[in-house]
């Protein structure tokens, strides 16, 4: 499985949490199990405060899977996808 970055922003007037049911939607969307059913594993994820980014540390076997598996995000805003590594890959490979 590959790592990578996740970014997902929305405008203050398309903000999921602002409606309930969207909201339970998509703390639905992004439970372990639910992840896991598109070939997703959560490392971590959060809000940033005030700024309407959530960013989150995923694994999946390609970007592609991440991409589906974000796709409802789209419906609030932009979806970036970017491959990551671990800082002791890094460190091994001599470089970013």
């Amino acid at each position: 499985m590959a790592l990578y970055f996740v970014e997902h922003r929305h405008s203050p007037d398309t903000c999921p949490a602002r409606d309930p049911r969207m909201g339970a939607m998509l703390l639905q969307h992004l439970s372990p199990a639910n992840a896991e059913q598109h070939g997703v594993k959560i490392q971590g994820e959060a809000v940033l405060d005030g700024q309407h980014t959530l960013v989150m540390i995923v694994e999946a076997q390609d970007a592609e899977a991440v991409k589906r598996f974000m796709q409802p995000f789209e419906q609030a805003g932009s979806v970036e996808v970017t491959a990551a590594n671990h800082c002791e890959t890094v460190v091994e490979r001599g470089g970013c």
